[in-house]
């Protein structure tokens, strides 16, 4: 995340602000991610993601994050360009650097770095451990929730 988003977030909320955690959306949602190796091919990718309905797979070698391969990098890098996904491996299509958030970032960063770098997907890594992951759903439902419940809290303050 760029030290300017940092900045406007920290401006924008105080820094006691009591935003929502990663850390509790995945307590929330869970931990669980899908995962793919760099020398699968796309193909395997598509199938995986089919079958877990998800829109992407966090590519791991070794236990270590390498690349997120999404619908997106399928339509932009290979269906457009006519290439075949049973031919092409992982690896070729991924994207990598991976951005990545921790357990104690706010949801707010969250969606913050997903508009600026425009993903709908990041890894939540602890230390060098891949501990869960989070979409712009996750994302917008915890912000939604979190408003809610400061409506209902307002209302109540109100009617008292």
């Amino acid at each position: 995340m760029t030290l300017e988003v940092r900045e406007s977030i920290s401006t924008q909320h105080g820094k006691d602000a009591m935003l929502p955690t990663v850390r509790q959306v995945l307590h929330k949602k869970g931990h669980g991610v899908f995962t793919i190796a760099p020398d699968e091919t796309v193909f395997d990718a598509l199938d995986r993601m089919a079958a877990y309905n998800v829109g992407g797979l966090v590519v791991s070698e070794s236990g270590r994050v390498v690349g997120i391969f999404t619908e997106r990098d399928y339509a932009r890098k290979l269906a457009l360009l006519g290439h075949r996904s049973k031919d092409v491996k992982v690896s070729e299509v991924m994207s990598s650097p991976v951005l990545h958030v921790v357990p104690s970032q706010s949801v707010v960063e969250c969606m913050a770095l997903m508009t600026e770098r425009r993903v709908r997907h990041l890894p939540v890594i602890e230390g060098e451990r891949l501990i869960g992951i989070v979409s712009i759903g996750d994302v917008v439902k915890s912000i939604i929730s979190g408003q809610a419940f400061m409506i209902d809290q307002l209302e109540h303050y109100i009617s008292s």
